[in-house]
């Protein structure tokens, strides 16, 4: 099954972010440790999966460069100076979807301050969000869902061909999937196609992101601000 889906174009580009949608979703399911170690669990397979798709996607490979460096620490700014000055898809859907609201992801207050378990959790989740999920959320918005929405025969379309409809609709989408920093995601996502469209693979966005993710790790960590997590 692995096998075909790694020769499947939109296959091996969607099936790891799948897999860790769908892990993120039992996350404190099966207990309240379980936010973590599932987590811990959900990192490590994507790192293997990272390592399993990134030959059959040419596209894919690491760009650090000023380019992609200047926009992570941009992007971070933004995620976080943004925050707490728009209201959240639940603030704005409240009327019409009431929510309860969810626990915050603080490992130290489940398992101790200054305990190792809880300093391992925090390094393998800002390390798993600069190297892991970049290339995995990267494939999946700005290789094949950009490309789909171009044409159909996604392949055909090259990365650094613009179409409006492809660049403004999977910013948007990549926005709504972070519901509570909705707005700075699709700013974001603007950020990192724009990267793409400039150097035609998804080298420097991959670099941006992980940027971006490891200085909001930091920030998290040195400020308590678990609600970016």
């Amino acid at each position: 099954m692995l096998v075909q889906i790694k020769n499947s174009p939109p296959g091996v580009r969607a099936f790891p972010f799948l897999v860790f949608v769908l892990l993120t979703a039992v996350q404190g399911k099966l207990g309240a440790s379980s936010a973590y170690w599932v987590y811990v669990l959900k990192t490590f397979l994507g790192l293997g999966l990272f390592f399993w798709m990134r030959s059959a996607i040419k596209e894919m490979r690491w760009t650090l460069n000023g380019a992609s460096l200047l926009t992570g620490v941009a992007i971070f700014g933004l995620w976080v100076g943004l925050d707490g000055h728009y209201p959240t898809l639940s603030q704005l859907t409240a009327r019409w979807f009431p929510s309860s609201p969810q626990p915050t992801w603080n490992p130290f207050a489940q398992f101790g301050d200054g305990s190792l378990i809880a300093w391992f959790v925090v390094v393998v989740r800002i390390l798993g969000t600069a190297y892991v999920v970049p290339p995995i959320e990267e494939a999946l918005y700005r290789s094949l869902m950009y490309r789909s929405i171009a044409r159909p025969d996604f392949e055909n379309q090259p990365l650094s061909r613009f179409s409006a409809k492809a660049f403004i609709l999977t910013s948007v989408i990549f926005g709504l999937m972070h519901p509570d920093q909705w707005l700075a995601g699709i700013l974001c996502g603007l950020a990192y196609q724009a990267l793409v469209l400039r150097c035609g693979h998804l080298g420097e966005a991959m670099a941006a992101h992980g940027v971006t993710n490891c200085l909001l790790g930091c920030w998290v960590v040195w400020k308590g601000a678990w609600h970016f997590w």
